[in-house]
């Protein structure tokens, strides 16, 4: 395994408690860091984090849509390790399956309140601490669905778009400081946000893959962890594609 020097670093994962979140936070301490973990619950904890040192990781629960709930695990965090060096925005839901015109309202909002509320409220909060020490790394993980689009996934699609769009805005407005803003585009992963979505609609994203797979969640540790690292020094404001060869542009 790769390792990038995460030494003295202090790293934010939203919904760190499993899947891709998980398997980014295990890798950070690994490399010498400290991550606190955001996550709505943090009482079910995957295995790979339970295994970290308990003084490289902190927990703290919260509600990535609410800008209060942000600001409160802020406060905890840097009460516990100090200022947030990194932030992985990882929280996320896939809503319901359906057409846009039967789409319900309310799980629309939702969607977009955790996908894409959720990544403003958790930057516009870590980002002034950035400024101020003029150093951070954020990474934003949106989906290939977000450059494409998939049928019948119209609130997901729509909300991983708005994340690559906030990604490339706020790598442009902190250019000028040590701060690199990048998201990442992978292919569905085998995670719990599957649980979400009809058997029949794994299977149709699993067949757009040529490489006729899913993406594990370590492939997306390895590159979020080249992101978040301070040897990406030049590029911001970019998408990484992780979508074994479907990514169209």
């Amino acid at each position: 395994m790769n390792q990038y020097d995460f030494k003295d670093r202090v790293a934010v994962i939203t919904g760190g408690a499993n899947g891709i979140g998980a398997a980014v936070a295990e890798r950070i301490v690994q490399s010498g860091g400290r991550v606190a973990i955001w996550d709505l619950d943090v009482s079910d904890l995957d295995a790979r984090v339970s295994a970290l040192a308990a003084d490289a990781v902190l927990t703290v629960g919260v509600d990535v849509s609410d800008l209060a709930s942000v600001e409160a695990a802020m406060a905890t965090t840097e009460a516990g390790f100090g200022g947030v060096d990194v932030l992985i925005n990882s929280a996320g839901i896939a809503g319901p399956t359906a057409q846009l015109a039967d789409y319900p309202a309310d799980a629309w909002q939702k969607v977009q309140k955790v996908n894409v509320n959720g990544t403003f409220h958790t930057c516009r909060t870590v980002v002034p601490g950035m400024k101020d020490r003029n150093y951070g790394r954020i990474v934003n993980i949106a989906s290939i669905a977000g450059k494409e689009g998939n049928p019948n996934a119209s609130a997901y699609s729509t909300s991983k778009a708005a994340v690559i769009g906030m990604t490339k805005s706020l790598g442009k407005e902190l250019a000028l400081h040590d701060i690199a803003v990048n998201c990442i585009t992978p292919a569905t992963a085998q995670t719990r946000i599957l649980e979400q979505v009809s058997q029949e609609f794994i299977d149709y994203m699993r067949s757009k893959i040529p490489r006729e797979r899913f993406v594990t969640v370590e492939e997306v540790a390895a590159m979020v962890c080249w992101m978040a690292s301070a040897e990406n020094s030049f590029t911001t404001g970019a998408v990484f594609d992780l979508s074994g060869g479907r990514a169209t542009y």
